[in-house]
């Protein structure tokens, strides 16, 4: 490609009779010999994933301590992965930094009345870190979520400011339990104190608001009955960009719609096996919804993935399960269900029956780590300039504690996360500690964060000590 002071405008998009694709980071975007292009450090988007899983971790029991069944038995860098829950992200150590022994007192019950209630609580306090107020009306009460704060510092800079997803049903209305409202437990992101977001279960839902397919539902489900693909609608606009890009550029483009495509086609078979009158295991999710777990998560992680690639939007919360459900996953060889499964009872077969689970859900991860770290970004990758947050809001759940509670960041967040680190916070630390460094180190100006006491150094390196 001849180099020229011309470039490609970071918000190009494809277009077509209704349908819209932003365009992945090309080299076109950043032309040779111009300010933009030296400053690579300016041109990094940061990004922010944040996930959380329900019910806790075996490793958070007695037994799961000493076997060290969620977080590895040294701190520093020289851990090893191997008999924990999280051996699958061994191959991205790199990225990976472990946050063990951390506290979220805000889901803990603080009066009588609210005792019982953890599990319609703890939702709402895993990215807010603050306590909700019992109602089960509109008078709702939490804190502003991390992602949210994020959000509305930089979500401004993208067509979608931030995006909220999940897997289980959450569209439940009214009173849960114990005096909790049903939005407690059915978002974990919060705009303001007052305001939970609602979550998108439906990955055809996804797909529309990410690429704009048709400017109404009608619109969008007359183009689905013509039974085209969204690139059929923009192939024009595709060809006309490909006359004026390199041949690395060409490659990129072309592999990026692939991506989209393979999304759409995977959506299109969900949707048209749901409505063929089989009979289904999740007979009232939506039609996009599939009825395995790990096609669904894996389908949404790669919405994501998309969707950061192609700057649409820089933040996602993802919501894995909802509290108390029972949904049995046949690839752990755990017939019990997952809330049963949790309340172990101390007894050490069934404690490690549900290390089974923790196990086979974040070994979903790599596959989305895979993508990101696979996607150029800038001067790194998509996983350099991300950083993701898994965890729960809940210890052990055998007895509902909120102590010792599963966290863990992956990604570089731009360079300033080294990872390679298992972090063993003192006791009585909250997580919120951990999140407020987090924020501070996605660029919000912020001094506390939820029941906060100080921000805790995710690059610190002591010397490698068995913590078990």
């Amino acid at each position: 490609m001849f180099i020229t002071r011309r470039h490609i405008h970071r918000r190009t998009v494809l277009k077509g009779l209704g349908a819209t694709i932003a365009l992945p980071f090309l080299d076109a975007m950043s032309p040779a010999g111009t300010a933009w292009a030296q400053d690579t450090a300016s041109a990094r988007k940061l990004r922010l994933i944040a996930m959380e899983m329900v019910h806790g971790a075996a490793g958070s029991t007695a037994f799961g301590l000493k076997k060290n069944l969620w977080s590895p038995a040294d701190a520093g860098s020289r851990f090893d992965l191997s008999p924990t829950t999280l051996a699958a992200l061994e191959p991205y150590r790199d990225y990976l930094t472990i946050v063990s022994n951390t506290d979220v007192r805000n889901a803990e019950a603080f009066v009588p009345p609210e005792i019982g209630g953890d599990h319609f609580r703890s939702a709402a306090v895993f990215l807010t870190q603050s306590h909700p107020h019992q109602t089960q009306g509109s008078d709702l009460q939490a804190g502003t979520s991390l992602d949210q704060i994020y959000a509305k510092k930089f979500g401004q800079d993208t067509p979608i400011p931030s995006m909220q997803l999940c897997i289980e049903n959450v569209d439940q209305a009214g009173g849960c339990f114990y005096g909790y409202s049903c939005a407690y437990t059915d978002s974990i992101s919060w705009a303001s104190p007052s305001e939970p977001l609602p979550m998108i279960r439906d990955p055809r839902a996804v797909f529309d608001q990410l690429f704009g397919v048709g400017s109404t539902p009608a619109a969008r489900s007359a183009r689905r009955k013509r039974d085209r693909s969204i690139l059929d609608w923009v192939s024009e606009s595709v060809a006309q960009l490909k006359t004026t890009i390199g041949t690395a550029d060409r490659a990129r483009l072309d592999d990026y719609l692939s991506d989209v495509r393979e999304i759409e086609r995977r959506i299109q078979k969900v949707e048209a096996f749901n409505t063929s009158g089989e009979v289904r295991d999740l007979p009232t999710a939506p039609n996009g919804v599939p009825d395995s777990y790990e096609d669904h998560v894996k389908l949404m992680f790669d919405l994501q993935a998309a969707a950061l690639a192609a700057d649409v939007t820089r933040v996602f919360a993802f919501k894995l399960s909802r509290d108390v459900s029972n949904r049995v996953y046949p690839g752990t060889g755990v017939t019990t269900g997952f809330h049963i499964a949790s309340h172990h009872a101390d007894r050490e077969e069934r404690i490690l029956d549900f290390a089974k689970i923790n196990a086979y859900h974040v070994g979903l991860m790599p596959y989305l780590l895979e993508k990101l770290k696979n996607t150029p970004d800038a001067d790194g990758s998509v996983l350099d300039n991300t950083v993701i947050v898994y965890g729960s809001p809940m210890g052990n759940s055998n007895v509902h504690n909120h102590k010792r509670c599963p966290l863990l960041f992956a990604g570089h967040g731009g360079g300033a996360i080294k990872g390679n680190q298992h972090l063993k916070a003192p006791d009585g630390t909250p997580m919120a500690n951990a999140m407020l460094s987090v924020l501070q180190t996605l660029g919000c100006e912020i001094d506390s964060f939820g029941d906060s006491t100080a921000p805790m150094d995710l690059n610190a390196a002591p010397a490698a000590t068995n913590v078990a």
